[in-house]
């Protein structure tokens, strides 16, 4: 199995959202099955097959959430960060202030979904392979 020392070496390579395809193929291949990325301190929790789960402890000062996502603007940053436009804490600033708690990526589905505080479905994107 994928250990925390692998994960975290993989997203260090990652400088913007342009380099989320590489990532992505690279903790799949590790064994990652999903993982849940929690904007309000950014630890993320991997999991593979038999339960198997390796936490990424926070990498920074909690932010404050906002409880009214705004979805259109979220959609418009996000595509900016896709586009390689902002790096990874500008991204996650934009998403607090977006109102998006979590994303969680399934990679046997190939989908990202990102959640609101409430627990709702702001956006669900397919990944390309």
């Amino acid at each position: 199995m994928f250990t925390l020392e692998q994960i975290t070496a993989e997203h260090g390579k990652v400088k913007s959202g342009a380099d989320f395809l590489v990532y992505i193929r690279a903790i799949k291949s590790l064994g990652v099955t999903h993982y849940e990325a929690y904007v309000s301190d950014g630890h993320i929790d991997y999991h593979g097959e038999n339960n198997y789960t390796v936490t990424v402890p926070p990498k920074y000062a909690p932010l404050a959430i906002a409880k009214t996502p705004n979805d259109a603007h979220f959609k418009a940053e996000l595509q900016a960060h896709q586009q390689g436009k902002t790096d990874y804490l500008t991204f996650i600033q934009m998403c607090a202030t977006a109102g998006i708690e979590k994303w969680e990526i399934s990679l046997k589905k190939m989908v990202c979904t990102y959640f609101d505080v409430a627990g709702r479905v702001v956006l669900e994107e397919k990944i390309p392979e």
